[in-house]
C-alpha cells in the first residue's frame, strides 16, 4: 500500500513538472511578444513651410503737386465752367494685384452744387498713357496728353458710391495711371448761385480673384 501511494506520488510530482515547465514556455513566448512589440523602429522627417500674406496699397501723388491737384479749390465757377485737377493713381511695386478700382465721393459741406444730379456738378475721369503736361496758373489748369487719351469714367454727377473705373493699368502692381477729374458745371438754375460744396475722393481697390499658391 505504502509503495503504491509512494509510486502515486511519483506521477503527481512528474504531472506537475509537466505544467510547470508549460507554463514557464508558455510565458517565455509571451515576454518574446511584448518584448517584439515594443522594439518597433521609427523614422521622422519635417520640412518648414513659410507662408506670408500680401498686401493691397494703392496711393496717390504727392498732395500739391502736379501729380495730385485734387487738394486745389475753385471758386466763383458759373455754368459752362469746368474744374481740372491732375492726379496719379499708383499700385506700388511689390503689391497685390487688383480686381477692380472704384472712386467713391462725399461733399462735407454739401450743397446744391452736389445734390443737384441734373444741374450741379458733373463728373468725368480721363486717362493719358503718360504725363499729362499741365498749363495754367493755380487754380486754373489745363491738361494736354501727349501719348493716348482714354476714358476712366464717363460723365456722371459728382456724388458717386463705389463708381467703377475702367482701363486702369494700377489694377497691375508696380504701374500708376495718370488721370484728370473734370467737374463741370452745365445747369443755370438760380439755386447754384452762391453755393459752396467741399468733395472728397476715396479710390478703393479691391484684390484680385483668389489662386491657388
Amino acid at each position: 500500500m505504502e509503495a503504491q501511494d509512494a509510486q502515486g506520488e511519483r506521477r503527481r510530482r512528474r504531472v506537475l513538472g509537466r505544467i510547470l515547465l508549460t507554463l514557464a514556455v508558455l510565458g517565455s513566448a509571451a515576454g518574446l511578444i511584448m518584448a517584439t512589440t515594443y522594439a518597433s523602429w521609427t523614422s521622422a522627417v519635417n520640412q518648414n513651410n513659410q507662408i506670408a500674406s500680401g498686401t493691397i496699397s494703392i496711393s496717390l501723388g504727392a498732395t500739391g503737386g502736379a501729380t495730385n491737384r485734387l487738394n486745389i479749390s475753385a471758386s466763383g465757377i458759373a455754368p459752362g465752367d469746368t474744374i481740372k485737377r491732375g492726379v496719379d493713381l499708383i499700385n506700388p511695386s511689390g503689391g497685390l494685384d487688383l480686381a477692380s478700382i472704384t472712386v467713391t465721393t462725399a461733399a462735407s459741406p454739401s450743397s446744391t452744387l452736389d445734390t443737384d444730379t441734373t444741374n450741379g456738378l458733373q463728373m468725368t475721369i480721363d486717362k493719358c498713357s503718360v504725363a499729362w503736361t499741365e498749363t495754367g496758373t493755380n487754380p486754373a489748369f489745363s491738361y494736354s496728353c501727349g501719348g493716348v487719351t482714354t476714358s476712366v469714367l464717363a460723365s456722371v454727377p459728382v456724388i458717386q458710391t463705389n463708381a467703377a473705373l475702367s482701363n486702369l493699368s494700377s489694377v497691375t502692381n508696380n504701374n500708376t495711371d495718370h488721370l484728370v477729374v473734370t467737374l463741370s458745371l452745365g445747369g443755370s438754375g438760380g439755386s447754384l448761385q452762391g453755393k459752396s460744396s467741399t468733395v472728397t475722393y476715396t479710390f478703393t481697390g479691391t484684390q484680385r480673384v483668389a489662386a491657388p499658391h
